[in-house]
């Protein structure tokens, strides 16, 4: 479901904020629907912010341009604030920013693009710094010479690269130019045209707007080839000059021609190798004739993308027509490319290959473990696939090495939450879970517990489903369901070997639960994990789970809850002053002079503003009145009275530190939080 359309007032301006999902359907009739309430409201003045909008499809586009139009007509008008790189482009593209307002979050209008229409290439490419007058009339001799258009001897002399070549083409034409990446075009338009007519004409629809349609092309000025595309597609043509090159590939990865790897996942390198990887005799021969195809070329070029941008997972999902990549990087999902739905079995096929499982069975779900080196390190991937109607969806998560284990100042916890930390993970006994939902970055939170105690003094052992982080001198097991090795099971013979420290991977059972308890009142630091929306839930979560009240307040020493959330990308970072009324929502006094941080958008950030996650957590203290507290079995109301009457800091507290200090933004806490304020 599209995330819910957020609204609220700055100044006189009315500010809809929609969700991830606005491309969707239903977000899209939220949105317009908002505008209706706008309009019979009279609030005539409407700012779109499309922070968490990564990128915008044509019915997104036309949904705004509708917008505009109605506000107009009544004598409004409407904006559009925190507007990423990869979005300005297409709106640009589309003519859309010829007549919508862009604003800043400090609400300071962008300068305008330049427009160079009817200037002569050679006195636009000097005044660009990109040839001298000497070089311009050299060119103009040749051209007499040869009769070749000036820009092909330019770039055939080694003198202006193609890219800045056209880039002054189109300033000259009046047009826009664009290099073509994935998320400049709709994938829906782009078989508005066949596969045979965009190669012959050598164009490729992008978006279309109403009757509007966005085609790139290598001539803007072939009025034979636009007359052609308006009588096919029965819209008027807005021409966008692109390089043919780039027109090609995109046309052979769009329209299932073929698979785009150079462009999309880079260059596969050579440092790739599978480690541990003994094959059955059966299969070694399947392996070998496959060996140097471009399959196996495709996979490692995967699993290189995924661990040099920091993925965390790996979904290769099968439809009708094609099989995607999607990269989940920083806990969202980014498409990395597409390819015929022919390859997919190939893919699937190496990977279990690979991960040593049966290739021929493909009826049921299959899990597995692949060890690879690449760049100088070695990574495990965990293999998983689930039949589906088009064939098997594939989810490799993967588990660096290098990366996994975190030192405890690395967490990223505020001073004061660490200190606290630090203080509870000293006591001798005691029950201590980290909270939060899946991919909160709980294990990690443990890993670093772990790492911290660890030390020859002491006897650390863990429980885990599965192990993901080797630790030397650290007594790891894991669940086995085959073999009824069940996490109460592993607990209760853990206990017979005389440890200090046990980490649970997590308590799912009233089972687990009890003897966790019992481990901490017998002289053990019980480390843990569970699955609530914050810390103090804990208490009434194990409750019941059938945990006594009285025996729950002697075990527990404390609760860590947890959620992580992006950080602002450093390669687009900008600042800017933040008004009045979001001064406020920040938790700051009023009055205060507050410079916040957002990303504009980057291709090292896919367009989306940020790079890299943080934490931000909340850490519950039991104190001798929550422990009396604990006693009666208290409700959930009780226990929020108790936090607001201690000034326990939350979530949100730790969340609005950060966006004060410039680490993350207000609408990026809202998104995990569910709300802000």
């Amino acid at each position: 479901m599209p995330a819910e359309l957020l609204r609220d007032r700055i100044g006189t301006t009315m500010r809809l904020a929609p969700g991830p999902g606005f491309n969707e359907p239903a977000a899209l009739d939220e949105f317009l629907h908002g505008i209706d309430q706008c309009v019979a409201a009279k609030d005539l003045w409407v700012a779109v912010d499309l922070e968490l909008v990564t990128h915008l499809g044509s019915a997104a586009l036309e949904a705004l341009v509708d917008a505009h139009h109605l506000l107009a007509s009544r004598g409004g008008s409407l904006s559009l604030l925190n507007v990423n790189a990869l979005n300005s482009d297409i709106l640009h593209l589309t003519g859309i920013d010829e007549y919508v307002e862009f604003i800043s979050a400090a609400f300071e209008e962008p300068p305008r693009r330049p427009s160079r229409a009817g200037a002569r290439l050679g006195d636009l490419l000097v005044e660009q710094g990109l040839l001298d007058e000497a070089r311009v009339g050299e060119a103009v001799r040749l051209q007499g010479e040869t009769g070749k258009k000036m820009g092909r001897i330019l770039v055939e002399k080694g003198w202006v690269s193609e890219p800045d070549l056209l880039r002054v083409l189109a300033l000259q034409l009046g047009v826009p130019y664009a290099r073509l990446r994935p998320g400049l075009y709709d994938p829906e338009v782009v078989a508005t045209l066949d596969r045979a007519t965009c190669l012959r004409l050598t164009v490729l629809p992008l978006f279309k707007v109403h009757d509007t349609l966005t085609l790139a092309t290598m001539d803007p000025q072939a009025v034979p080839v636009i007359d052609e595309v308006e009588e096919r597609s029965g819209c008027y043509v807005r021409p966008v000059l692109v390089a043919s090159s780039e027109i090609r590939e995109v046309i052979d990865h769009a329209l299932q021609g073929g698979v785009a790897v150079n462009d999309l996942l880079g260059n596969f390198e050579e440092d790739f190798e599978l480690v541990d990887n003994a094959l059955p005799d059966n299969l070694a021969v399947i392996d070998e004739m496959a060996a140097g195809s471009p399959v196996i070329n495709l996979v490692n070029a995967v699993i290189q993308r995924a661990i040099r941008d920091g993925a965390s997972d790996v979904h290769i999902e099968p439809s009708r027509s094609r099989s995607r990549v999607r990269f989940r990087i920083d806990g969202m999902l980014y498409e990395g490319m597409a390819s015929p739905i022919e390859v997919h079995a190939a893919v699937v096929s190496r990977l279990k290959v690979m991960a040593n499982l049966d290739i021929t069975e493909r009826r049921l779900p299959q899990d597995g473990r692949i060890q690879v080196a690449t760049g100088g390190r070695v990574v495990d991937l965990r293999f998983s696939s689930l039949p589906g109607i088009f064939g098997e969806k594939v989810v490799l998560r993967v588990l660096d090495r290098n990366s996994g284990i975190v030192h405890l100042d690395k967490l990223g916890m505020a001073a004061g939450n660490l200190d606290l930390f630090r203080g509870l993970l000293a006591r001798s006994h005691g029950l201590l879970p980290v909270t939060g939902p899946t991919g909160s970055g709980k294990t990690t939170t443990l890993y670093a517990a772990v790492e911290y105690l660890n030390s020859s003094e002491k006897s650390l052992v863990t429980i885990e489903d599965p192990v993901e982080y080797q630790l030397d001198t650290v007594n790891q097991n894991q669940v086995n369901d085959a073999t009824q090795l069940s996490f109460a099971r592993l607990l209760r013979h853990v206990l017979r070997q005389d440890p200090d420290v046990i980490m649970v991977g997590e308590i799912r059972d009233r089972e687990t639960a009890q003897i966790a308890v019992q481990a901490a009142l017998t002289g053990h630091l019980v480390l843990s994990t569970l699955h609530t929306n914050d810390a103090i839930s804990a208490i009434t979560r194990l409750v019941d789970m059938g945990v006594e009240p009285y025996l729950l307040s002697s075990a527990l020493i404390g609760v860590v809850g947890q959620r992580l959330v992006r950080t602002v990308c450093e390669h687009c970072r900008t600042t800017f002053v933040a008004p009045p009324e979001l001064v406020e929502r920040c938790g700051a006094e009023a009055g205060t002079r507050l410079r916040l941080a957002r990303g504009r958008g980057c291709g090292q950030c896919y367009d989306s503003g940020y790079r890299g996650r943080l934490g931000i957590h909340e850490i519950v203290e039991a104190t001798g009145e929550l422990q009396s507290l604990m006693v009666t079995a208290p409700s959930r109301d009780d226990l929020s009275d108790y936090i607001a009457r201690h000034h326990v800091p939350t979530l949100l507290d730790d969340g609005l530190l950060r966006v004060r200090e410039g680490q993350t933004t207000l609408e990026e806490v809202g998104r995990v939080l569910g709300h802000v304020g």
